[in-house]
């Protein structure tokens, strides 16, 4: 009787399958092979520990405070203690018109950035890559790295210097062909243009690091090849070099367009003045004016919530796009 009951009971519940049981065993072996990694490279992923700490305390633990965006946030009663108002908060920022300027100013600027500014760093690290002289390549690798570690505060000193209307070395050299005198940092027309060229000018050689790197990676057999197949240098460039680190630059553009929504705070707060507000004033500074100098935290925390948002709609989108056209993407 039992052994007819057991023989039903393996009828209604069929024993795992050879293929089951082979994945299971897979599983263990991944299992193993893991614990082997994380013993052999136990130093290493030590390391990693206070890269880890630091993410998650001012990365992860912070977005706690995004709920200060639903409140009218006293900083006396607190998070908790704050009278809870929804979403008051963005009613009243997408009904300000000074958010519409600012939003199309941090657009434009970052867009502006991205056009001239992109193609730069790609086109220095080509250049630097074919400079044969070590030493001389390595003096121009340190001349177009060293304005990335110039604070913004010491380039808006040099700027308003050389930049001045009245002594300023530019204008001189204007008034020496005949020109008039241009206020560069007070124009709105002109404004924008030393934004974005400063930006190229300190960053360029900083982002050629990536692009150098990658560089380094291409075979020399490839040139070889090419160079008894009777290719120039230029073609060489844009089939070999260039084409070589395709994947290293559309990483890179979807970095930049997440990063869409940062104009750059430092750059600006440090450069800009009231007379020329309507053209540089962005998101970041906006929040600045209206969260700290006039203590609305709970509105300035609406506006960079919103930012957030649009920063990461942009990554996820062009990352399906660069997926759908074969290219590299970011996850």
């Amino acid at each position: 009787m039992r052994s007819t009951i057991i023989e039903r009971e393996r009828e209604l519940i069929p024993l795992p399958s050879k293929s089951v049981q082979i994945n299971l065993g897979n599983h263990g072996g991944m299992l193993r092979r893991l614990k082997d990694a994380l013993v052999k490279y136990k130093y290493f992923y030590l390391m990693l520990i206070p890269g880890f700490v630091v993410i998650i305390m001012f990365s992860y633990i912070p977005m706690f405070g995004i709920i200060i965006a639903f409140k009218d946030y006293n900083v006396f009663q607190g998070i908790w203690g704050s009278k809870w108002i929804g979403f008051e908060n963005f009613t009243t920022l997408f009904h300000s018109y000074t958010f519409y300027q600012v939003f199309s100013n941090t657009l434009l600027i970052s867009l502006y950035k991205i056009i001239l500014g992109f193609p730069v760093p790609i086109i220095l690290a080509v250049l630097l890559n074919e400079v044969r002289s070590t030493v001389y390549k390595k003096t121009l690798q340190t001349i177009v790295y060293m304005p990335h570690f110039i604070s913004w505060l010491v380039v808006a000193a040099l700027l308003t210097t050389l930049l001045s209307r009245d002594d300023g070395f530019v204008n001189k050299i204007i008034e020496m062909f005949g020109g008039n005198p241009i206020i560069f940092m007070g124009d709105p027309k002109y404004f924008r243009s030393v934004l974005v060229l400063t930006d190229v000018w300190k960053e360029s050689g900083w982002t050629a690091i990536i692009y150098l790197a990658a560089l380094t990676g291409v075979p020399k057999e490839l040139f070889e090849a090419a160079t008894i197949d009777g290719a120039n240098k230029i073609q060489k460039i844009w089939y070999i070099s260039i084409a070589y680190i395709i994947p290293t630059i559309t990483i890179m553009l979807l970095l930049r367009i997440g990063n869409i929504m940062n104009a750059g705070f430092e750059q600006i707060f440090a450069m800009y003045n009231p007379s020329v507000y309507n053209v540089s004033d962005i998101l970041d500074t906006y929040v600045y004016r209206v969260g700290l100098l006039q203590t609305k935290y709970g509105f300035a925390t609406a506006v960079g919530l919103f930012k957030s948002v649009i920063a990461c709609t942009l990554v996820l989108f062009s990352n399906w796009f660069a997926k759908r056209f074969g290219q590299e993407s970011l996850f």
